[in-house]
């Protein structure tokens, strides 16, 4: 008996068959195989809570994945995803949920109903804004949509409290909302890649922030409150449009936080 099977990899067609003998199984991954359908006995794996099915032909996620009412972690990225169901929502003991690299534009509301997840990765879709259903989110520490379209972030951003990192890097954001101050638990935020010419002042309200990724932007300046960050570590301001390091940097690379211009 195994508790953890790695099938990855391996030009799989099928879920072999004595993987269903496997009853004290909790981990099963077979990503990056030739599947086109799951079997239905997954559902008889009384201890499976961990599921990573993705760069396979599904063609979506299919019935037998959201059966399986027990799993914590469940990884769907690279199936060519357009649309989740709505009986995702249903896997209410989900703390991850790997969604990325797929071409989702929205997700549906069902997706509010998992009030116990932890981290959710939605990189490299064709977000053009955050999902509402996110919003209902509130126990998320980590959040990444990297690499979408996205050229906004909504004022409730500022509402999901438990954000300890959220990765926004290679979108088309132009602003952050004031509400970004609201975020007390956060410690890392990232940036990178996209048309930022302003920052927030209220930034300078992140007092847990310990690094701050403002890479390929547009800014000039920075705003004089980052300077007090006081668990600031570490911010990366490169390939802006500074000529002179602003006043904030100045002050934080004295105190110790390693500043990059």
């Amino acid at each position: 008996m195994t508790d953890a099977l790695y099938l990855d990899g391996r030009e799989l067609t099928a879920v072999p068959a004595p993987v269903r003998e496997e009853r004290a199984l909790r981990h099963l991954d077979v990503r990056s195989n030739r599947l086109t359908h799951l079997p239905e006995w997954l559902a008889e794996l009384p201890r499976l809570t961990s599921l990573s099915v993705g760069d396979n032909p599904l063609g979506g996620i299919p019935p037998e994945v959201t059966a399986l009412t027990r799993l914590t972690h469940l990884y769907v990225h690279e199936l060519g995803l357009e649309t989740v169901p709505d009986a995702l929502g249903d896997l209410h003991e989900l703390r991850v949920l790997d969604l990325g690299h797929n071409h989702l534009s929205d997700l549906p509301p069902a997706l509010a109903h998992l009030v116990a997840l932890d981290i959710l990765y939605l990189a490299d879709n064709r977000l053009a804004e955050l999902p509402e259903p996110v919003r209902a989110l509130r126990t998320v520490t980590y959040l990444g949509a990297t690499d979408n379209g996205m050229r906004a972030l909504p004022e409730w951003i500022g509402e999901l409290g438990a954000l300890v990192e959220l990765r926004l890097d290679n979108n088309v954001l132009t602003a952050l909302p004031a509400s970004i101050g609201r975020l007390g638990a956060l410690r890392e935020l990232h940036l990178r890649g996209n048309r930022i010419a302003a920052l927030a002042p209220e930034l300078g309200e992140l007092r847990a922030l310990r690094h701050l990724d403002l890479r390929a932007n547009r800014l000039t300046t920075i705003p004089d409150a980052l300077a007090d960050l006081p668990a600031l570590e570490k911010l990366d301001l490169r390939w802006n449009r500074m000529l002179d390091p602003p006043p904030a940097a100045a002050a934080l690379a004295r105190r110790g936080c390693v500043v990059l211009i």
